[in-house]
């Protein structure tokens, strides 16, 4: 479903993201949730780690490969307390943390989150 979740964002966004991983998890770890100042790891549905675009520059040293988590029953879990349909909550928790990746403001991303 992430597969076909990234097929259905926008082709811009998906154009851009290339050479990102995207992980999908149970749960997101403990020392996670514990750097996040979450409560529990049932608050995370997803987590971009890298650098933002808007952060690097072409004289960085390589780093680590950028990766957007998907926790899958912290989805599941909103899934069933939403009644939201699962496949858009998944595409939107995926364009999401794609959004961070871009430094997307908060509107920025419910915009593309609304195509």
């Amino acid at each position: 479903m992430a597969e076909d979740a990234l097929a259905a964002i926008p082709e811009e966004l998906r154009r851009m993201v290339q050479g990102a991983a995207i992980i999908v998890e149970d749960v997101a770890e403990e020392d996670v949730v514990e750097a996040m100042g979450l409560d529990s790891p049932w608050e995370l549905t997803g987590l971009y780690r890298g650098v933002p675009l808007t952060a690097k520059s072409s004289l960085d040293a390589p780093s680590e490969p950028d990766t957007i988590h998907l926790y899958r029953e912290p989805i599941l879990l909103e899934w069933i307390e939403t009644g939201e349909d699962l496949f858009r909550l998944v595409r939107n928790v995926l364009i999401h943390e794609i959004g961070h990746h871009f430094g997307l403001s908060d509107e920025d991303i419910a915009r593309l989150e609304g195509d």
